[in-house]
């Protein structure tokens, strides 16, 4: 009987994990210098609507990264289809940014509908990118 987890299958995990949070991480923080506002520091500061945006970011980014990593053929390739999701969730943000130009302010505010609306614009872009990224 073969063992369900075997040192290849560990460096794996490993290897595509640290892809993953790699990209979460750098994504994360590309969204943080696009934005007007400091998201960690008005979460710091206990601002609800900066924490429920930056919590749909990070869903927003991770679900793409998911679909990434599932179906990719190569390191490189969840790599690189990592990258594409970010620029996607940035351009949505961008786009946001557009249809409702106080955003920013508003979340700076502590305005939570705004907060809640960050977050759904990334979880939803967030949801059909990753339903695009098929093998």
């Amino acid at each position: 009987m073969d063992a369900p987890i075997n040192a290849y299958s560990f460096l794996n995990f490993l290897a595509y994990a640290g892809i993953g949070i790699g990209v979460l991480v750098l994504a994360a923080l590309a969204v943080s210098m696009i934005t007007p506002h400091r998201e960690l520091s008005l979460i710091r500061a206990g601002n609800t609507a900066a924490a429920t945006g930056f919590a749909g970011t990070l869903i927003g980014l991770a679900l793409p990264l998911h679909s990434a990593i599932s179906n990719s053929v190569s390191l490189v390739d969840a790599a690189i289809w990592g990258a594409v999701s970010v620029v996607v969730q940035l351009f949505a943000f961008l786009l946001a940014r557009l249809v409702s130009p106080k955003l920013s302010q508003q979340i700076t505010e502590g305005q939570i509908g705004a907060g809640v609306f960050s977050a759904g614009v990334s979880v939803s872009v967030g949801l059909i990118n990753a339903a695009a990224m098929t093998p």
